[in-house]
């Protein structure tokens, strides 16, 4: 790849800065000064170095969020804070995009990354990757409502959902439950209960395909993907 090329993509500048950047000698590869933009560089086996910091190049980015409320799964907004603000500029520069989204008051586990075929492959219906959920009901959640979700409800708009697994925790005046669905119709889970008289207070994703929330991540923290977990989404087959 271009010396420029790779600079500007790793958000260094654009190609005019970094010409400048090259020009004032602050680019080394291998310890040597680069001023020529047009050389071409291998940043898997050749150490570049900028102002003598060594600059780290991948080409995919895979990040685990905890999804806080009040925030957008989105790569811009104009009025709303989106996932991608959270971002560290140095994971921002690699542009990578919410697989899928979460409701702006749902938290939990948003996977990010620039791979788009992996993406694809996690979102396309045909695949039918499973989406399991924590939420709080307002009102008893009962066995009449697991056998509904089972079968498939219908929806406001007329549409009958895929069935869905339910598991109640906790059943009272305010029920615990997990549900698993293989869709991601608009405010799904939400209008799901809705279909059976019941309203969502909280929601939080939980898992995706083999992917679970890291505990350990607060809310609005985000960390890389271990090559267990990127290994294990690549490889992820339906049963």
């Amino acid at each position: 790849m271009r010396i420029d090329k790779l600079l500007s993509n790793l958000g260094y500048g654009s190609r005019k800065e970094v010409k400048q950047l090259l020009k004032d000698g602050a680019v080394k590869v291998n310890d040597t000064i680069v001023r020529d933009a047009k050389q071409h560089v291998d940043p898997n086996t050749e150490t570049i170095t900028l102002y003598g910091e060594v600059i780290e190049y991948k080409e995919w980015i895979y990040l685990m969020m905890n999804k806080p409320p009040g925030v957008v799964s989105a790569t811009e907004d104009y009025q709303e804070k989106t996932v991608i603000d959270l971002l560290e500029m140095e994971d921002q520069v690699y542009k990578p995009f919410p697989v899928g989204r979460l409701d702006k008051d749902t938290e939990g586990l948003l996977l990010l990354t620039n791979d788009g075929q992996l993406a694809h492959r996690l979102l396309s219906p045909k695949k039918h990757v499973p989406k399991t959920y924590f939420a709080v009901i307002d009102g008893e959640v009962t066995e009449e409502d697991v056998q509904a979700f089972a079968k498939g409800v219908v929806l406001d708009d007329g549409y009958l959902t895929k069935p869905g697994e339910l598991k109640i925790l906790k059943s009272g005046l305010r029920s615990d439950i997990e549900l698993t669905i293989t869709e991601g119709k608009f405010h799904q889970v939400k209008r799901m209960f809705q279909a059976v008289g019941k309203r969502v207070i909280y929601l939080q994703r939980i898992s995706m395909g083999p992917l679970k929330l890291d505990e350990s991540l607060g809310l609005g923290e985000y960390r890389e993907l271990t090559e267990e977990e990127i290994k294990q989404l690549k490889n992820y087959q339906v049963k």
